[in-house]
């Protein structure tokens, strides 16, 4: 008998490593989620709700190569800000739906989940556009299986971004009726043009050699493909050296010779800021440019002076070259790049250089934390920044050989963090995951907590809790807006409501009590929740540049310093209404 629907789609998912499926149950999905259950070589993680389902299946591909989740008709739509946010981050991952019935559909009622109008295939048409080419979508009968399968998987692995499955409830256990993979799927095979390829490879070579001081920024998209050890070789082959955006931390381990750290514009790290806009020739590997990536839109390189490697296409200059596959460039120009001498560039660059503090001080969530932080990761960790002041800051870190890195830069969902850490620690059970966020983060997301306990998974969870948004507050015009107070939880006891009652939980007023607890997580056999509590106005370095930057836009100038002092004082210098 040939394969069911489901039996092919969750046959070929498996081919590609995944082993583990996120989601929420209901009664649309349930004939796709008896499959997953039946399936020896699946495992069903469920989440809380379909947002967290989203995240964790983000996570999961991160470590994986490809993530899914499951959810039911209509509910999809809570799960639509972690696709866009996995869209953004190049990050590929499969939503299985359940979908009205043929029966259901032909009755023209509207059943439960729906608008009231009938059209049935609204809410996928909704997620379109966050899907990989925006056309990743296909709603899968006997007929079409395979093909419409075939077509969404290769776009998802093509571009790296999410793909939507939807499955009529009647037609999960009918058996394909066509069985034959189709020639020709596009973009399931891509290679390059032969001359374009010869032609961008000309160009780069041509540009780099006439360079004197040029450096590389290797993109995302880079570890999305699977070409860090292939960009490595490279880079330390011809001595090249080079930075990540705030976007791309560990697209290379980060004691790779000739790192020279992070660059964020004005942000931080000056002497990376100083010496990429120096450069006469900028060799970028899939680098993208938005908001975060350009410091903030403080800095900017010269598209005349620049190369961007993309996965598919090549721009050398104002030159564009398509239909170019990265790979087939980095292979060429590895025969090709001159190897460079001492050009002077800085090395790992940080600014968290110094431990200080002890005893009774308040912690400082500053440069000394983030040290504090550096120091305590050990090889094989992987560090989860989650987005808020914290994962800004833990974006600055000279992390430590075969220490990864995730966060979401683009989107910047706070809350992101916890359900993504389910995701990454379930594809990465052998590795620990140390995850540094804000309390304000955390509270959108927390219950996922209770994952880790379902699954027998050990995180260490370092939450800062600094009496509301932070990022928010040196953003906005009004610091002391009501809108940035949270309710305050006694977040050090959420471990044990949520189920994980065996973890080492402490709340740490102090930097002795800091340095104890962090001590104890690096000998515990449980995981580790740690509270950390500092004043609300402490904040990462650089993170003043930022207020500083927000200022002109309400029509004020006035430096951080400046205000925190009058803050002091007790007096609230406020910025005019926009």
């Amino acid at each position: 008998m040939s394969k069911t629907v489901i039996q092919y789609v969750l046959g070929r998912l498996k081919e590609h490593g995944l082993a583990d499926v996120f989601g929420v149950p209901g009664d649309y999905v349930y004939p796709v989620l008896d499959a997953i259950l039946d399936d020896p070589d699946l495992e069903w993680r469920g989440n809380c709700n379909e947002l967290n389902g989203g995240y964790s299946a983000d996570g999961y591909a991160r470590t994986k190569g490809l993530g899914a989740f499951c959810t039911t008709y209509g509910s999809e739509l809570g799960s639509y800000l972690a696709m866009a946010g996995a869209y953004g981050e190049f990050s590929p991952t499969i939503m299985m739906t359940g979908f009205p019935s043929t029966t259901q559909q032909a009755s023209g009622e509207s059943w439960h989940h729906m608008l009231g109008k009938h059209e049935y295939s609204l809410f996928n048409d909704m997620g379109r556009p966050m899907t990989a080419g925006g056309d990743a979508v296909a709603i899968l009968t006997p007929e079409n299986c395979v093909e419409e399968f075939e077509r969404v998987l290769a776009a998802v692995l093509y571009h790296k971004q999410p793909g939507i499955l939807a499955f009529p409830g009647d037609l999960v256990h009918q058996p394909i009726v066509n069985t034959t993979v189709p020639e020709g799927i596009p973009l399931k095979d891509p290679q390059s043009d032969p001359a374009a390829l010869a032609q961008a490879v000309d160009s780069i070579v041509e540009m780099m050699s006439k360079a004197t001081k040029t450096c590389a920024i290797p993109g995302i998209m880079v570890r999305r493909a699977g070409y860090s050890d292939l960009v490595t070789q490279l880079l330390t082959s011809k001595n090249l050296p080079y930075t990540t955006a705030f976007q791309d931390k560990c697209t290379l381990d980060e004691m790779t010779p000739g790192f020279m750290g992070i660059w964020l514009g004005r942000f931080t790290n000056q002497e990376v800021e100083e010496y990429v806009s120096s450069c006469d020739c900028v060799l970028g590997v899939g680098p993208e440019r938005h908001y975060f990536n350009a410091g903030f839109f403080t800095t900017q390189v010269d598209v005349n002076k620049s190369i961007n490697i993309k996965l598919h296409s090549v721009r050398v200059g104002s030159a564009e070259y398509k239909n170019v596959e990265m790979k087939d460039v980095l292979d060429a120009l590895m025969e090709r790049l001159p190897e460079y001498g001492d050009m002077g560039a800085p090395s790992r660059v940080t600014p968290y250089t110094e431990i200080t503090g002890g005893g009774d001080d308040p912690i400082d969530a500053g440069d000394t934390f983030y040290a504090r932080i550096a120091k305590f990761l050990r090889a094989g960790d992987i560090l989860v920044g989650d987005p808020g002041s914290p994962g800004l800051a833990c974006n600055f870190l000279a992390l430590p050989e075969g220490v990864g890195y995730e966060s979401q830069a683009l989107a910047a969902s706070i809350g992101w963090g916890t359900p993504s850490a389910v995701g990454i620690a379930v594809g990465a059970p052998d590795r620990r995951v140390v995850q540094v966020g804000g309390e304000g983060s955390h509270q959108l997301t927390v219950q996922e907590l209770g994952q880790f306990y379902k699954f027998g998974l050990k995180p260490v969870f370092i939450t800062i809790n600094n009496d509301g948004y932070l990022v928010e507050r040196y953003t906005c015009r009004d610091p002391e807006a009501a809108f940035n107070d949270l309710p305050q939880w006694q977040y050090s006891k959420l471990p044990g409501v949520f189920g994980c009652e065996d973890w080492y939980c402490v709340r740490v007023t102090t930097t002795a009590e800091l340095d104890a607890a962090l001590e104890k997580a690096n000998t515990c056999d449980t995981g580790v929740y740690i509270e950390v509590i500092t004043d609300r106005y402490s904040m990462p370095p650089g993170a003043e540049v930022m207020f500083e930057l927000t200022r002109p836009k309400f029509g004020q100038k006035i430096t951080w310093d400046e205000w925190y002092s009058e803050y002091k004082k007790g007096n609230n210098v406020l910025a005019p209404k926009i």
